[in-house]
């Protein structure tokens, strides 16, 4: 059973990732590692949060999905861009940025994003059913 729950877990991570990697391509021409990482991050946990929110109104998700996203965006700023200077982003000319590492456009794509992420989710989560 553990073995199985490591397996979904880690192809959620896998799938997340290697999304997140290609929608950033198609809108910046380029990704870095840490992106996959964090694509994939994201992706479980908000697997696992929609999941529980399954009866949660849209909305909510995209705001809640975005603030998942958003904090993790920021955490691994702060340690690729500002700790490790690996400038792989720098947001620091978008209105209202923190550090450079987040800003409320971005978190308003985010939202947007979780739409599509909430209806996989639901998916993964009927074929996990079985």
């Amino acid at each position: 059973m553990i073995k199985l729950k490591i397996k979904h877990t880690l192809k959620l991570f896998v799938f997340g990732g290697t999304g997140y990697g290609l929608l950033e391509i198609l809108w910046r021409g380029k990704t870095h590692w840490s992106m996959l990482i964090t694509g994939g991050m994201c992706f479980v946990w908000l697997t696992s949060l929609f999941k529980k929110c399954a009866k949660m109104k849209m909305p909510k998700k995209c705001l809640l999905g975005s603030a998942v996203i958003t904090s993790a965006e920021f955490v691994c700023g702060c340690i690729v861009n500002l700790k490790y200077k690996m400038n792989v982003w720098d947001y620091s000319k978008c209105k209202f940025n923190i550090k450079g590492q987040i800003c409320p456009f971005y978190s308003m794509l985010w939202a947007l994003l979780c739409i599509p992420i909430s209806m996989v989710c639901t998916v993964v989560s009927k074929k996990e059913k079985g």
